[in-house]
């Protein structure tokens, strides 16, 4: 587990002559999909619960507004990568918390700049929402897991939040070590 005590002081980069590029030119990018739970208590049982309706997710809007995305950016030369992903849900949605997953690695087209991009996402529990961040134009939410397969354009976003409900909810006890871990951490 990774989280914002393990990395230097946050600056924003400040080119992109540092960015690690795969052998295609393409930027390489890490992102994580912040989360949340909301509990519940069975007043009949006596016990807390979670399931996949009380998983919130953190969503941003795009640089033009137009769609939901979860946070990500490019990974610099000079950081590793969990420091990159620490870094974006600071940057792009304001938030720091520990990262839990990887969750995998997708190839993509970049709408802008026409290139295959590589994409790797962590699972990302958010323990704090700073009230100013650096990109904070961008309208930040939390919604459903629904919602986000309902409005976000990128299949591949959409596999990785798929992974992300598999891996905390997918096998027999993760329900309740997803709990736990909420509890921990």
């Amino acid at each position: 587990m990774y989280s914002m005590e393990d990395m230097a002081p946050l600056s924003p980069p400040k080119q992109r002559s540092h960015q690690r590029y795969n052998d295609h030119g393409g930027r390489r990018i890490v992102g994580c999909i912040p989360y949340r739970f909301k509990t519940s208590f069975n007043k009949s049982t006596g016990e807390n619960g979670i399931s996949v309706n009380q998983l919130e997710v953190l969503v941003i809007s795009s640089q033009n507004g137009g769609a939901i995305l979860f946070p990500k950016g490019g990974w610099e030369e000079y950081e590793s990568m969990e420091d990159a992903v620490v870094r974006e849900a600071e940057e792009e949605a304001g938030v720091r918390g520990i990262i839990k997953d990887r969750l995998g690695e997708w190839i993509y087209v970049s709408r802008r700049h026409k290139s295959n991009y590589e994409g790797v996402m962590f699972s990302f529990i958010v323990k704090e929402e700073l009230s100013e961040w650096l990109e904070c134009h961008r309208e930040r939410r939390w919604v459903s897991v629904e919602e986000v397969k309902k409005g976000c354009p990128h299949i591949w976003m959409k596999e990785a939040l798929d992974k992300l409900v598999d891996k905390l909810f997918g096998g027999v006890g993760q329900q309740q070590d997803a709990l736990e871990m909420e509890r921990i951490y």
